[in-house]
């Protein structure tokens, strides 16, 4: 309250005169920017998850000249962007993500060091030697104790297997040529930690990184693909839909 300045207030009363409509700041974007980037966000009201706060991420707009990226952004507006749009099957992509926690881990765990003999001083789950009397300090490449998982990784070249609809959209959308079966993407009882499955999925080679529920964010993979596995087609031809709890054997 007591500050000399004050944020926007300038903006403010440029608000309602023609210096402060859209077409004039997109006009000034056009004229003076070289970078565009969006802000996304993503709809959690579609989640059943205790989280109602929606992730915001800004995205660059890359290609054509900055009159394209501006009005590529602009047709974009409030609009809902699906995965089928950006992706397509028998695509590799990225996954970025953080991994799972596993808090304060020994240095075995950790780095997967030889444990020492049986009879070692002061136990034998560490490491031996942690380097020389000189230079007298411990060097960033030893081997510690300390913080497992919970780390930031991007996993490269995950195969597209399938680009799965909604429920609503199709019903049946873990059925193949093969396997004609009515059936949903989601197993008998759910999948465990998650639930049903209600939106649009994708299938990929592979495991993920991180838990259930937590967010990932997908990419293009940015090396070129040249191996013959990389560019086969991958046809699907029994996705199975027993329980994920215990010893399913029925499908659903």
């Amino acid at each position: 309250m007591n500050a000399k300045r004050k944020a926007f207030s300038k903006y403010q009363k440029k608000i309602g005169k023609k210096e402060s409509s859209l077409e004039v700041q997109m006009a000034r974007i056009k004229k003076y920017c070289t970078v565009v980037r969006a802000i996304c966000s993503t709809q959690m009201n579609l989640l059943s998850l205790l989280q109602k706060k929606n992730h915001v991420i800004e995205i660059q707009i890359n290609g054509g000249s900055t009159d394209q990226k501006v009005d590529f952004a602009y047709n974009l507006f409030e609009k809902e962007i699906k995965a089928d749009s950006v992706f397509k099957n028998h695509e590799m992509i990225d996954i970025i993500g953080v991994t799972k926690g596993k808090g304060t881990a020994g240095v075995m765990k950790r780095f997967g060091v030889t444990h020492l003999r049986k009879k070692s001083h002061r136990g034998y789950r560490k490491v031996g030697c942690i380097g020389a009397w000189h230079p007298s300090r411990v060097r960033w490449s030893v081997a510690r104790r300390g913080q497992l998982g919970f780390h930031h990784r991007t996993e490269m070249n995950k195969k597209v297997y399938r680009m799965g609809k909604s429920i609503k959209e199709c019903p049946n959308n873990a059925s193949t040529m093969q396997d004609l079966t009515e059936k949903a993407i989601t197993p008998l009882g759910g999948f465990p930690h998650y639930g049903v499955v209600r939106n649009d999925f994708i299938m990929i080679k592979g495991c993920c990184v991180g838990p259930r529920k937590r967010i990932v964010l997908l990419r293009k993979s940015l090396f070129p693909q040249t191996k013959r596995a990389a560019l086969a087609e991958v046809n699907v031809k029994f996705i199975d839909t027993a329980s994920k709890l215990g010893h399913g054997r029925f499908q659903t």
